[in-house]
């Protein structure tokens, strides 16, 4: 199956179910609260194919960006009556339950789903578990410019104390061209610097130019006709050296390529006990002389329920103030619009993790993107659900319903905003897919 065959049928499936799971939260609340559903719909515009049993017409319609729960008498366009089963004429905390059921039934997946995958097949970078040492400063870099060295270990970043790598990763990419406080350990004294990520890449995300310290660096992924495979390296081969000078760290790889651009390297490895040399010719892709390498150690683990539910507990709250913290960044244009992701690249993130073994890679994305979704539709933006539910708190310390016309504005100016939302989120995948479409474009 070719990779765009697979991408497209990952990110359906994944999509679809979270489309699915969140209008069911409204849907069931609805019913249970005695509120005539009319629609039940996967996707907007014209109906494709569907069924109607009792009141409810359930379908699937030709914009596959979303969908809905068309409840009687819940668009405040429509003409209300005294009709006990209208969205309108149930109480404010009725209207909040419905409100609230979608994005609360994503988040409630996304923990369950990541229970279960620490239960299956937990994997994460085994470099989480290790201090943070500096394994390697790249020059010119925001980390070389604020005088960090190898060996330097992180004991404090911001306000964290003794972090992991992982919030060290999390905190330099939200924070580009912001100053981070550091502080280092070096030969047993305490030093303080501050760090300025430099936007990099084409989500423009934070990049200090630090690594962490490698136990070995040893080939994980091998991408398929890249230089390394065709030269004749290996997954497992232990990365020596490179031109006879000694590999600490991916990035001084990286580094050296840059240097040395598309003359032949010379890499020395160890393969089971023995030392092998293979001369290989980099190629330049995507602005950077490359050789097709990856070195990210993973570990695995299997955690009982009590321990998997609760650390997805705490991921999942993790996470959801991270998202919070970037939607604050951008709406204070610290973090560029550029980062966030949209169909186009769900879809290949998708695609991915589908072509991983197992099903837990799929799973681990179908909960993030669930949790993001839960939280994205509890923004205080009129027509989704956060909008809804602000609408309900002021009209709850009003003591009265906010008029008609007032509410009719407000919808219609969301509704664009939410257009140009998504054309831009779309624009900037199609910068990030189509080779080449970035420097073309604005």
């Amino acid at each position: 199956m070719s990779d765009f065959l697979t991408s497209l049928i990952a990110v359906v499936a994944v999509l679809g179910f979270m489309i699915l799971i969140h209008e069911f939260g409204h849907y069931a609340v609805a019913k249970w609260l005695g509120v005539r559903v009319e629609v039940f719909s996967i996707g907007f515009g014209k109906r494709l194919i569907g069924f109607r049993r009792g009141e409810t017409d359930y379908r699937i319609a030709a914009i596959p960006l979303g969908g809905y729960v068309k409840m009687s008498g819940e668009n405040p366009m429509d003409q209300r009556t005294d009709d006990p089963r209208e969205f309108m004429n149930h109480s404010r905390w009725h209207r909040f339950l419905i409100a609230i059921a979608g994005p609360t039934m994503n988040i409630l997946l996304a923990i369950v789903l990541l229970t279960t995958v620490y239960m299956v097949h937990f994997e994460y970078p085994e470099v989480y578990d290790e201090p943070t040492v500096i394994g390697w400063v790249m020059k010119d870099t925001a980390a070389a410019k604020a005088g960090l060295q190898i060996g330097d270990r992180i004991t404090q970043i911001e306000d964290i104390q003794n972090p992991t790598w992982e919030q060290v990763d999390l905190k330099e990419a939200l924070s580009p061209g912001q100053p981070l406080s550091v502080a280092v350990e070096r030969n047993g004294q305490k030093i303080e610097r501050t760090v300025v990520p430099e936007p990099a890449g084409l989500d423009q995300i934070g990049f200090a130019g630090w690594a962490p310290k490698e136990k070995t660096v040893t080939i994980t992924d091998l991408q398929p006709n890249r230089p390394a495979e065709k030269a004749g390296l290996k997954e497992g081969d232990q990365i020596i050296a490179l031109d006879g000078k000694p590999v600490s760290a991916l990035q001084a790889m990286i580094e050296s390529l840059e240097i040395t651009k598309d003359k032949p390297i010379t890499l020395t490895v160890l393969r089971d006990g023995q030392q092998k040399t293979f001369a290989v010719q980099p190629v330049l892709a995507e602005k950077r002389y490359r050789i097709g390498i990856g070195t990210m150690q993973m570990k695995v683990k299997t955690l009982p329920f009590a321990a998997a539910f609760n650390l997805s507990l705490h991921e999942n709250r993790q996470n959801a103030l991270l998202i919070l913290e970037l939607v604050k960044k951008m709406a204070q244009r610290k973090i560029s619009m550029q980062s966030i992701e949209g169909p186009i690249r769900i879809g290949q993130a998708a695609g991915e993790a589908a072509r991983r073994k197992g099903w837990t890679p799929l799973m681990g994305l179908t909960a993030a993107i669930s949790l993001n979704l839960g939280i994205f539709n509890l923004l205080p933006i009129p027509i989704l659900d956060g909008g809804v539910i602000l609408f309900l708190l002021i009209e709850g310390l009003m003591r009265r319903d906010i008029s008609m016309n007032i509410k009719e504005r407000v919808y219609q100016f969301a509704f664009v905003f939410l257009v140009l939302f998504a054309v831009m989120v779309i624009y900037n995948d199609l910068k990030k897919t189509i080779p080449g479409l970035a420097d073309r474009l604005p």
